[in-house]
């Protein structure tokens, strides 16, 4: 009789269940990219104005044109589908077949907290594409403004914080290779902390392609990280989300069908906080997902450089624009960004998997 080891079937489920996600995403994404189309949901104000008030020359000169012919809303994908699967397979489990019941993901101790983070974050987003769309809001162009949207993204790490502290006890800090350093109810504010320095990097979806496959790279490795931890359904949870954001992926491979969104880029950084917290991988945060750290980093400095040396020390912010300006491809970019992504991506893993 043919054996499978339980180690091998867990393996199975994590690849099959990211297949399935993949496979179901680039389905439906004709269909909504159809919808997109018709209803002419994007864009009708390209930004004029930076985040300090100044023009944005380079910015203008490059994605003037573009940003108003695309829809936004590409995010959608990324968060209905991994729902709309845990919903299938958790109804299914209820069947006496022990395959059913396997390929369930949705578990209470590992994957309500990040389901919770993905579908509460990337809610607020659609709203704030919505409004974008619409032109409404007082922000430049319509929707929310940087600091309201980092102020809900702090509230959410608030809630995620307080459940983390109050309801499941969590109050150390794993350091790779040393052990748990205490720090209790400081562990609040640190994930507070963490929830918002991860959205600062969602600067990154400004060029076709590099978002998506820098988040890939970034839940791709939480999902080793899950796996090796012996925590399953969330790194099935993590495969889920890969699958759909490489389906997103293939149809925003420049020229791009749609752009990901705040309802795509709140929702992927606030559940990267949560995963991080879930692995005890906070520490490794920076390193796997180096390139948000990267680009927010770069318009901080920018910003600081423009306030108090009165000049620029990029051409434009984020960097990636700055490449753009120095006549760099958008492929070349987005290319070599996704390369120095995977690689940090290995680094963390292998950081982290020292203790």
């Amino acid at each position: 009789m043919f054996y499978l080891p339980n180690a091998a079937i867990d393996v199975i489920k994590i690849f099959s269940l990211g297949a399935l996600s993949f496979l179901v995403a680039f389905w439906f994404t004709p269909f909504l990219i159809d919808f997109l189309y018709k209803h002419k949901l994007w864009r009708k104000e390209v930004r004029q104005k930076a985040i300090d008030g100044k023009d944005l020359t380079y910015f203008q000169k490059f994605h003037s044109e573009g940003e108003t012919q695309v829809p936004r809303l590409g995010g959608l994908l990324i968060w209905a589908v991994p729902l709309i699967l845990a919903v299938i397979f958790f109804f299914l489990s209820k069947i006496d077949m022990w395959w059913f019941r396997k390929l369930n993901f949705l578990s209470r101790g590992q994957t309500w907290l990040p389901f919770f983070a993905l579908i509460s974050a990337a809610l607020l987003g659609l709203t704030d594409d919505i409004l974008q769309i619409k032109g409404r809001g007082k922000y430049i162009g319509g929707g929310l403004g940087l600091k309201k949207r980092l102020l809900i993204m702090g509230l959410i790490g608030l809630i995620g914080g307080w459940w983390f502290f109050a309801k499941l006890g969590a109050s150390t800090l794993h350091i790779p290779g040393v052990g748990d350093l205490g720090i209790g109810i400081l562990y609040i504010p640190l994930f507070v902390l963490a929830t918002m320095a991860a959205y600062s990097g969602g600067v990154i979806d400004g060029l076709d392609g590099l978002a998506g496959g820098a988040f890939a790279s970034m839940f791709g490795a939480f999902a080793g990280i899950a796996l090796f931890r012996g925590q399953i359904d969330l790194a099935a949870f993590c495969i889920v989300i890969l699958g759909a954001v490489l389906a997103f992926l293939w149809y925003n491979i420049p020229p791009a069908r749609f752009y990901m969104g705040e309802t795509g880029v709140m929702g992927l950084t606030a559940t990267l906080t949560v995963v991080a917290f879930l692995t005890d991988s906070v520490l490794v945060l920076p390193i796997i997902g180096f390139l948000l750290v990267f680009e927010s980093g770069s318009v901080i400095l920018q910003l600081l450089s423009k306030r108090f040396r009165h000049k620029k020390i990029l051409l434009a912010s984020p960097i990636h624009h700055h490449f753009e300006a120095k006549g760099w491809p958008h492929y070349k970019i987005t290319m070599r960004f996704w390369i120095i992504g995977v690689i940090a991506a290995i680094i963390g893993v292998a950081i982290r998997l020292l203790g």
